[in-house]
């Protein structure tokens, strides 16, 4: 059994969740980064995360918040799977990076959906994630510092684009037929979760039985 309050704000989640806008992670080593990066997701509705070259996801319970358990993550090999991915959803790719044609985040297209292609510390995005975009991204900077943490580039650049997303697109959220698939495997998980606790106090009250 699931509480109303809290079947109700997964739906609201759900209802907020974005279709349109994507986010892929590309060998990004330090796990305090991906997790602040799929926290960054879950705040902004950004439901499909694809991470590449990331054989086993370890995150930051501080940072990340469980945040990766409410998002449809893809996993990845290499670069080329991802991006052959990309392309039979029918996303435009656009990498974060540096170049004299760059576009910045408040003009991008929004005429078919897209994702943000975020490279690895000091390396940044691969050559062949570079050479398969459509265009490259980047965050218009007037400092010294002509550079951004990958998780603050991050959060930055899907904020601006999932605003627009929400403004500009007719119809810029999860299908009906994903929200409930989604909202369906959210409850499975939550009573399993819940039945796992039962389980863990009752044995733990077995192995010492004193009243508290």
């Amino acid at each position: 059994m699931i509480a109303p309050r809290r079947l109700r704000r997964m739906t609201e989640v759900l209802d907020a969740r974005l279709h349109w806008v994507r986010c892929a992670v590309e060998h990004v080593h330090h796990r305090h980064n991906t997790s602040a990066i799929l926290r960054t997701c879950d705040a902004l509705g950004v439901h499909r995360v694809h991470l590449i070259g990331t054989p086993a996801l370890r995150v930051s319970n501080a940072t990340a918040r469980g945040a990766q358990r409410w998002l449809d993550l893809h996993p990845h090999d290499t670069v080329e799977d991802a991006i052959a991915a990309l392309r039979d959803a029918g996303v435009a790719l656009y990498v974060a990076d540096l170049d004299d044609d760059a576009i910045p985040p408040q003009d991008l297209p929004l005429d078919r959906p897209i994702c943000l292609w975020f490279g690895a510390e000091l390396v940044g995005v691969s050559a062949a994630a570079r050479a398969a975009a459509d265009g490259v991204v980047t965050i218009p900077m007037h400092g010294m510092a002509q550079s951004l943490n990958v998780s603050v580039a991050t959060a930055i650049a899907l904020e601006t684009v999932a605003e627009r997303a929400r403004r500009e697109v007719p119809a810029p959220g999860l299908p009906a037929d994903e929200v409930r698939a989604t909202l369906d495997a959210w409850i499975s998980r939550e009573v399993a979760d819940a039945d796992t606790a039962r389980d863990l106090a009752r044995a733990l009250r077995d192995l010492d039985p004193t009243p508290r």
